[in-house]
């Protein structure tokens, strides 16, 4: 069984969310994803995200197709996790294309393209636009 990892902050769910997930699960047998913290979001965007951590965990959970999700407490813990979980392979947004590439030599890793005019923090500022 092939195992895949993959992280992210899950705000504000849409659907380049849902599509880089199937794109993960695509990718193998299981599909695992790390939920950032709220405290680890704070510390990467300096904001607060609109939904809890324990939102955010429940609403990937539900996703068809993720069959594990936890919480990401440090970027700097991803080894572990890829240990932890038994990945083989590691999924990324290309916006961090070659920041994970040290985990080569722990499992293959992925950079998949993000979709296109999508993204929460511009979801963000329309709704707060039109508000």
């Amino acid at each position: 069984m092939k195992r895949v990892i993959t992280f992210g902050t899950f705000d504000v769910l849409h659907v380049g969310h849902v599509r880089i997930l199937q794109r993960a699960r695509a990718l193998g047998d299981y599909l695992i994803v790390g939920v950032s913290t709220d405290a680890l979001n704070f510390s990467k965007k300096q904001k607060r995200p609109v939904y809890s951590q324990f939102d955010r965990l429940e609403i990937v959970k539900s996703i068809a197709g993720v069959d594990e999700v936890f919480f990401e407490h440090s970027l700097e813990l991803k080894g572990e996790y890829i240990k932890q979980f038994s990945a083989d392979v590691l999924v990324m947004g290309n916006d961090w294309e070659g920041r994970f590439d040290e985990y080569k030599s722990l499992c293959e890793v992925v950079y998949l393209p993000r979709t296109e005019g999508i993204s929460t923090t511009e979801l963000l500022a329309e709704i707060r636009a039109s508000a």
